[in-house]
Formats: C-alpha cells, structure tokens, sequence
C-alpha cells in the first residue's frame, strides 16, 4: 500500500527523530512510504484560533498534495483529528471520502487497525508510563475514555506489548489532561503548568523511567517541566520505542 506520510510542523521542527521512527516504522511493516517535501502546517493552530478563513489556503494545500495516496499517516492524534474533523468544513469544494480527510490515520491507530501485526521486532527494556492524550483518547479512540461506561481498551497498550522488555504502567487519572491544549498554554499558562506538573508526578508515582504517549505536543509540553523541576524522568514517543532496537 501507497503511504503519504504527513509529519507536522512542530514534529518536523522539534522532534525530527519521530518524524524518522515512523517512516523506519511503516517501512519495516511493509508500506511503501513517500514523504512530500512541500507539505507544511495542516492549518490547525490558525483555525483553533478562529482565523479559518487562513486556514483553508493550508487545508487546500493539503489536500491536494496527499491526493495520490491510499492512506495518509501522521504521527500526531491532534494533527489528524484536526483534518478529519476540520476539513469537511474548511474546504469550499469538499467531496466526501475523496479528499484528505478521508484517508488520513493516526501512525498508532494505523499499525492496530489497517496493519495488523502479531509480532513487531522492537526490544525496550525500560519501565514506561503510559500518557493518554486527549485528543487519543475522545477524538481518535485509541483507548477507552474513563468517563464512559464502555469496555476497557488501549491500542497503545496492545502495540507496546508486542516490544520486548518493555513494562507498561499508567498513572491515576490515567487520561486527565496534561495542561497543554495548544493555545490554552499560551492563554492560560499559569493553569497549564499546574495541570501539567500534577500531571508529571502522577507519572513518576508509577515508578516509570520514561512517559511515553502518540502525542508529541503532550510530550513536550510535560518535558518542559520535567527540564525547568529537573526531574529524573523522561518523555519518548511511542513509534521511537515501537521502532526501538535497543
């Protein structure tokens, strides 16, 4: 299968090694991967922040650009929920399942569900704290929110099982919010730390090395605590540990 891989802005700028692990990922697991160079921001920071008038040239761009391709993966759950949800009313000439929003996956969501695998080659022997973004879990149900009475489920829970050495555990609250929201952290930053550092020690509580989720803007807003507490954990993405041959 033909793979267009949408790496977004702030992954491309600031965690290119995710970007990498998921092209390495998808390509062990058979894909035939392409990464458009011309690609840019999907549009989500300017419409979020009501200026969507802006933000249509950027859906268009998208659209356009990702045409050719049977499924269009990207690493970010808000990235891809944000074209799926957003796009049908973005773009003037929508069609309904031709255009980008259609096709578009959650790398993770995209592994379990289109893939399939029984087995991936990956080996982390580390004690991980799973973090449940919000996005993940409401928008893209990659696990079972807590405030519904529905049966119990995580596909990153059953993706991570199938890496070597690698404990999984989960915080309470399991899928709370971490404080960041995209514009909220700037609007309402002094809120935002509070929920991300009680965030971060419900994740140390568990006795995890690392916090690891599929939401890189989650990860980096409670890896700016973890940097300015200095806090003996880390953050990892979940494709660089589901690529992990360590």
């Amino acid at each position: 299968m033909k793979v267009g891989l949408f790496i977004p802005c702030y992954i491309n700028a600031v965690y290119p090694r995710v970007g990498q692990a998921t092209c390495e990922l998808l390509t062990r697991l058979g894909c035939e991967v392409d990464y458009p160079l011309e690609q840019t921001c999907c549009g989500q920071p300017m419409a979020n922040a009501g200026f969507e008038r802006d933000a249509r040239a950027l859906a268009e761009r998208m659209d356009a650009l990702f045409a050719g391709y049977d499924y269009v993966v990207g690493p970010s759950s808000s990235c891809v929920a944000f074209v799926r949800e957003g796009y049908p009313r973005l773009l003037p000439d929508y069609r309904p399942h031709a255009c980008v929003d259609a096709r578009i996956w959650e790398v993770c969501e995209f592994i379990h569900d289109i893939l399939r695998p029984t087995h991936l080659d990956a080996r982390f022997p580390h004690r991980v704290s799973l973090h449940n973004s919000c996005h993940g879990v409401r928008h893209m149900g990659l696990s079972s929110p807590s405030e519904q009475h529905v049966p119990s489920y995580s596909k990153l829970r059953d993706l991570l099982a199938m890496v070597d050495g690698v404990e999984v555990v989960e915080p309470e609250r399991r899928d709370e919010c971490c404080g960041f929201g995209g514009m909220f952290s700037v609007e309402e930053n002094a809120v935002s730390v509070a929920m991300g550092r009680d965030k971060v020690r419900r994740h140390m509580a568990t006795g995890a090395e690392y916090i690891t989720g599929a939401d890189a803007s989650c990860l980096m807003h409670q890896q700016g605590i973890i940097d300015h507490d200095r806090l003996p954990i880390k953050t990892i993405h979940i494709v660089e540990i589901l690529n992990s041959q360590s």
